[in-house]
C-alpha cells in the first residue's frame, strides 16, 4: 500500500452538479434495505446447489473517492448483502466480520455504520429483529490491523438475514477485490467502482464466469479548490463509473489438488498504476516491470538488503574455505543458510530487519530475509546469481502483467557452467532445484539487476517425486504375515518424511504414528538412513508381523494385497471441473509385494494384469501379478508424469483413479489343499 496521496496539498470540496453521459442499457434491479418481499421466503437452493444450507439472494457492492480532511482522496465502500438461510449449517452467516488495516502511521481504514437485522415469516406476517449494539465487537488482531465482529439476533430455518456497512480508507494503491461467487449459490451480485479522471487503475479480473459490463458512465463534476484564504479556484472533474454483475451464479467448491480456490472463483480487483494531477502531470506507479524492478531494487529491504557487504564478504571465507567449483561454492553456501537460518513461518517480498547480519544474528527470518541473505552469500561468493519474485501457491496465480502486490515471497537462481538452479533456503530438508511445496505456483519472475528487467521463468519442478513400498512376507497357516518393509521416498516425499521425523519427539514416536490406522501391523527393528543427505532417497528399514488382514471362509482365505497403502477413495468426485488439477509436481507411487505360501496353498484366484494410460503420456497405472511356486509377486504403479492437468482432461483424470481404487481393492483368493 502507498501513502495517502495530498491533492495540490489544499482541500478540495465536491459539489453536487454531474452531467451523465450514459447510454442506454440494461436496467439493473435496486434492494432497498430493511425492504424484504414475502416472496423472498419462497426461495430455495436448485441444481447442483440444492443441498446449499443458505442461499445468497444478492450482494451489492459500490466504490467510489471523497475527499479527506487533509485534502487526500479517501476511498469508500458500501456494501449491503442478504441471504436466505435454509438449514443449521448456514447459521454460521449470522456471525459476520470486517478486517481493517492501519499502517501505524496516520492512515487506516474505519468503520463509518454498521446495521444488520433477521426477518422470520410468522404467520404469514415478516417479523424483524435487529442487530443490537452490544453484538457489534471490535477485536485487535495484531498492531495493524482490527476486525469488526457483528452477530444477527434470532437466526432459524427459514430466516432471511441482512446487513450492510460503509467503510473509509486511506489506501487507495490497492482495492480490496469484490468476489461474485462464494460458498453458497448466489442469485445476483454487483460492484460498482467511480474513479476520478486523476486515478488510473488496472483491472484484475478472474474465475471461471465472464462478468457482465454495463457501459462506462462518464460524469462531470465541479470541484473547489480552497488554499485556505480567500482565494478559491473552481475545477470540473471527470469520473468514470464502471459497473459488473453476475446472475445465478453457483456456489464455488473445493475438491482436491488446487493451488488455492481464490484462483478460481470469479472476482474482480483494481490496482492502481498511475496518478496524472492537473499540476504534477502523469506519473506511472506500477505500469511496467521495469519500473517495478527499479522501486524493489532502490527499496532498503531488497535491493538495498541484497548489497549489504557485510558480514557476507567476511563470512564466505569462512563457507567456502577451499572450494572452488560454482557447484560446490553454491552447495556450501546453501547448506550453511539452511541449517543456520530457521523459517519464521512467514512468507514476505520485502524484508523487516535492515541487512543480513541482523539475520544471521538473529537465526530466523521470514523467506525473503532467508534468501535474500542466501543470494547476499552467493554474491559474495562470486557467483552469478538472481533473485526470483513468487506468489505463493496460497496467494494465488499472479496474473503475469505487471502487478507488483500479487507477489508474497522470493527465491534464487544461481548459474553453475551452463546449469541454472533454483534455490530455496527456508527448509533443511530442501536441496538445489528442490523448492518448498509453498513455492510451486509454476512460474516466478527472474529480476536482472543490472538492466531492471523481469522475466518469467518456470519453477516446475521436472524429477517426479517417489514412493516406493516394499513387502517382504510369509503367510503361516493361522494367517499371519511376517517378513520386511522397506520404505523409499525420494524429493518432496522425501521432505515430507523427514520433516515428519524430525517433528516427532523420537523415533518410537514417529513409528507409533506410522502404525496409525495401519490395524494389525506390529513393527521392530526400525532403522532409517539418508535423514540428514538430503539429496539422496530417504530409506527406513524394519521388520513387520501383519495379522487380522486375512479373512477365512471354510478353506479359502481372502485378503487385498496392497495391504494399507491402497487408494480407497477417487479423489475427484465432481462430474465436471471448471478449475485445473494442480498436484505441484510430477508424482510416482510404487508398491511391490513378494509373498510366500505356506505348504499346501495355492491361489485360486488372481486378478487380472492391467494397464491403464492417459492421453499424450500424461500418466499411467499399471497392476500386475505373476506366480512363481510357492511365491506371488504383485506390483502396482502410479505415475502422474504433469504438475498440473487442465479442466478438459479432468475426466480421463478422473477415469484413470476410478480404475486405481477399483483394481486396488481387488483381493487374493487363496485355496488351502
Amino acid at each position: 500500500m502507498i501513502k495517502k496521496i495530498n491533492l495540490f496539498l489544499i482541500a478540495l470540496l465536491f459539489l453536487k452538479s454531474e452531467v451523465s453521459a450514459q447510454k442506454t442499457q440494461k436496467q439493473l434491479p435496486v434492494f432497498k434495505y430493511g425492504k424484504v418481499e414475502l416472496n423472498e421466503f419462497d426461495v430455495k437452493p436448485k441444481g447442483a446447489d440444492s443441498a446449499a444450507a443458505a442461499v445468497k439472494l444478492f450482494d451489492i457492492g459500490n466504490g467510489y473517492f471523497e475527499i479527506g480532511p487533509s485534502g487526500s482522496f479517501i476511498y469508500v465502500f458500501e456494501r449491503h448483502a442478504r441471504y436466505k438461510i435454509i438449514n443449521k449449517n448456514g447459521y454460521d452467516l449470522a456471525d459476520q466480520e470486517v478486517r481493517l488495516y492501519r499502517d501505524g502511521q496516520g492512515s487506516e481504514e474505519k468503520m463509518e455504520y454498521i446495521n444488520g437485522a433477521t426477518y422470520n415469516l410468522n404467520n404469514g406476517k415478516i417479523e424483524v429483529s435487529k442487530m443490537a449494539s452490544d453484538a457489534k465487537f471490535t477485536n485487535r488482531l495484531d498492531n495493524k490491523h482490527i476486525v469488526k465482529k457483528y452477530t444477527l439476533p434470532n437466526i432459524k430455518e427459514g430466516s432471511i438475514i441482512e446487513y450492510r456497512y460503509k467503510t473509509k480508507s486511506d489506501f487507495t494503491f490497492k482495492l480490496d477485490d469484490w468476489y461474485f461467487q462464494g460458498g453458497y449459490p448466489t442469485n445476483y451480485s454487483y460492484f460498482s467502482l467511480t474513479i476520478p479522471e486523476y486515478y488510473i487503475y488496472k483491472i484484475d479480473a478472474g474465475g471461471f464466469y465472464e462478468l457482465n459490463r454495463l457501459s462506462p458512465i462518464e460524469n462531470t463534476q465541479n470541484m473547489t479548490m480552497s488554499n485556505g484564504a480567500t482565494k478559491s479556484e473552481n475545477y470540473t472533474v471527470k469520473t468514470v463509473k464502471t459497473q459488473y454483475y453476475l446472475e445465478n451464479i453457483p456456489a464455488i467448491k473445493d475438491e482436491n489438488y488446487i493451488t488455492t480456490l481464490d484462483d478460481y472463483v470469479s472476482k474482480i480487483g483494481f490496482e492502481l498504476t498511475a496518478t496524472n494531477y492537473p499540476q504534477s502531470g502523469y506519473k506511472a506507479l506500477t505500469s511496467t516491470w521495469p519500473k517495478i524492478v527499479k522501486e524493489m531494487m532502490n527499496s532498503d529491504n531488497f535491493g538495498g538488503f541484497i548489497q549489504k557487504k557485510n558480514p557476507g564478504k567476511e563470512l564466505i571465507k569462512e563457507i567456502i574455505k577451499d572450494e572452488t567449483t560454482p557447484e560446490g561454492k553454491m552447495n556450501l553456501v546453501f547448506n550453511y543458510v539452511k541449517n543456520k537460518i530457521k523459517w519464521d513461518d512467514k512468507y514476505r517480498l520485502y524484508t523487516d530487519a535492515g541487512s543480513p547480519k541482523t539475520i544471521l544474528e538473529k537465526k530466523s527470518g521470514s523467506s525473503s530475509e532467508i534468501n535474500l541473505l542466501l543470494l547476499n552469500l552467493l554474491d559474495a561468493a562470486g557467483l552469478e546469481s538472481y533473485p526470483v519474485i513468487i506468489s505463493t501457491r496460497g496467494n494465488g496465480t499472479h496474473p503475469g502483467y505487471p502487478l507488483a502486490s500479487k507477489f508474497n515471497s522470493v527465491i534464487v537462481m544461481t548459474v553453475t557452467g551452463d546449469s541454472k538452479h533454483l534455490l530455496d533456503a527456508v527448509d533443511k530438508n530442501n536441496n538445489p532445484d528442490l523448492l518448498s511445496y509453498a513455492n510451486l505456483n509454476h512460474r516466478g519472475l527472474k529480476i536482472n539487476r543490472t538492466t531492471n528487467e523481469g522475466e518469467w521463468i518456470s519453477i516446475d519442478s521436472i524429477p517426479p517425486s517417489r514412493s516406493s513400498i516394499f513387502y517382504n512376507l510369509k503367510l503361516d497357516t493361522e494367517n499371519k504375515l511376517t517378513g520386511t518393509l522397506s520404505i523409499s521416498s525420494s524429493n518432496y516425499d522425501g521432505v515430507n518424511r523427514r520433516n515428519s521425523y524430525q517433528q516427532a519427539a523420537n523415533q518410537e514416536e514417529f513409528v507409533k504414528n506410522y502404525k496409525r490406522n495401519k490395524p494389525g501391523l506390529e513393527i521392530s527393528d526400525y532403522v532409517i538412513e539418508n535423514l540428514n543427505e538430503t539429496e539422496k532417497p530417504l530409506i527406513e528399514s524394519m521388520n513387520v508381523t501383519i495379522e487380522d488382514n486375512i479373512e477365512s471362509a471354510g478353506n479359502l482365505s481372502y485378503f487385498m494385497p496392497l495391504l494399507f497403502e491402497r487408494t480407497k477413495e477417487n479423489p475427484f468426485s465432481l462430474e465436471e471441473r471448471n478449475y485445473p488439477v494442480d498436484f505441484a509436481y510430477p508424482k510416482e507411487e510404487n508398491y511391490h509385494l513378494s509373498l510366500e505360501f505356506p505348504e499346501g496353498y495355492k491361489p485360486d484366484q488372481l486378478p487380472k494384469n492391467e494397464k491403464f494410460k492417459l492421453p499424450e503420456n500424461g500418466g499411467s497405472f499399471t497392476i500386475m501379478y505373476t506366480m512363481n511356486e510357492n511365491k506371488l509377486s504383485m506390483v502396482s504403479k502410479i505415475s502422474l508424469l504433469k504438475s498440473a492437468y487442465s479442466p478438459d482432461e479432468y475426466y480421463t483424470l478422473k477415469e484413470l483413479f476410478k480404475n486405481i481404487v477399483r483394481k486396488q481393492a481387488e483381493q487374493i483368493v487363496l485355496k488351502k489343499i
